[in-house]
């Protein structure tokens, strides 16, 4: 890298944008276009299509694309949610507004067994975070992002987790994918105002999720950790500063030297493809783009060796063609031309853009 990157990350995040063809910075607009289209695709696959004209928001595809890419307005001089921002948000609207009269999003058996528990969890914390997301700004919670929080906690089990989906597949419905839901329920009420967050029954349930979170932590995956750390930004007496600073350690232990992170890396110990593959082990945009943005948000400045490696990383490592952030399935072998092989590039693409624009989010 030049002199020129090296100063680039040291300064206003603006600085790490440029002209198309510069291969000193990253390009939002390619990378908006890539995101942009892999939304528009999931919305009109007929797979991804539910009852009462709706769809899945899917933990690869449409939840980091929503949670990335009111990062991408700015360099866009977009004043509002992009056309597919509005029409997944239309459809979490919609279903919560039906929540009682749309079916779950598992709710026949072309997948196994019917998971109505596990699916009614799932969609409920990935509603009531997409929602408090795009409310946070505001300072205030719309009609239905109370709703939706309302869903979410009148489904807190007792131990202060969510059912969870589990289909085998890492890194998110897998066996310790109950614990990784329950922090993103935490991101969720982090995004809600003090006032919500104080309220008795909101004060309980986060009480209860903290519990749950804390105890055990140090025996979840790297992966799952880092989604903690996340929470820990948004609700500040999650962890302790020790405890904090372990995970901080833990992970930046992960850091390859060419300044990435393999997803491998984080996933439990004695991870296998279920068709017997190797696993890639090298640097990928998922777990790098996702370690540098939640080393930012819990403070870390991009002035932080680890932190400005990764920047470097990320910038260095942008498809030129698609303006993809890529990595690959830790479940199977698949194409990555395919539209299920890019599922993994998809989340890679959102959480590289949050983890470059993270001054923003």
């Amino acid at each position: 890298m030049t002199k020129l990157l090296s100063v680039a990350l040291l300064i206003a995040p603006i600085a790490l944008c440029g002209a198309e063809g510069d291969d000193q910075v990253w390009s939002p607009a390619r990378a908006r276009a890539y995101l942009d289209e892999r939304a528009g695709w999931w919305i009109a696959w007929k797979s991804a299509a539910r009852d009462q004209e709706t769809f899945c928001i899917s933990c690869h595809t449409a939840l980091p694309y929503v949670l990335a890419r009111p990062a991408l307005r700015t360099s866009a001089g977009e004043q509002a949610p992009s056309p597919n921002e509005q029409k997944i948000l239309d459809n979490v609207v919609k279903r919560v507004r039906l929540w009682n009269e749309v079916q779950p999003i598992y709710s026949d058996e072309k997948n196994g067994p019917p998971k109505t528990a596990e699916a009614r969890g799932t969609e409920s914390v990935i509603y009531a975070l997409v929602l408090s997301k795009y409310d946070a700004p505001k300072g205030k919670l719309s009609a239905d992002t109370k709703l939706a929080f309302d869903n979410m906690w009148s489904l807190q089990l007792k131990s202060g987790a969510w059912n969870w989906l589990n289909f085998q597949n890492e890194p998110w419905e897998a066996d310790d994918s109950q614990f990784w839901g329950t922090a993103l329920a935490a991101i969720a009420a982090g995004n809600a105002p003090r006032d919500y967050k104080l309220s008795p029954s909101v004060a309980a349930g986060i009480q209860a999720l903290s519990s749950y979170l804390q105890h055990g932590q140090e025996d979840q995956s790297l992966l799952n950790r880092c989604f903690l750390l996340w929470a820990s930004a948004e609700l500040p007496n999650l962890l302790t500063r020790a405890e904090r600073e372990a995970i901080i350690r833990a992970i930046t232990e992960k850091q390859q030297p060419n300044g990435g992170w393999s997803t491998v890396s984080l996933l439990p110990a004695g991870w296998k493809r279920r068709d017997s593959t190797a696993l890639t082990n090298g640097s990928d945009g998922y777990a790098t783009g996702l370690i540098t943005f939640v080393l930012q948000k819990v403070g870390l400045p991009r002035t932080d060796p680890r932190v400005k490696q990764g920047l470097t990383w990320l910038i260095a490592n942008q498809n030129v063609k698609t303006g993809s952030w890529e990595a690959v399935s830790p479940n199977k072998q698949r194409d990555p031309a395919s539209d299920a092989g890019r599922f993994m590039t998809d989340a890679a693409t959102a959480y590289a853009v949050m983890a470059l624009d993270a001054v923003s989010q």
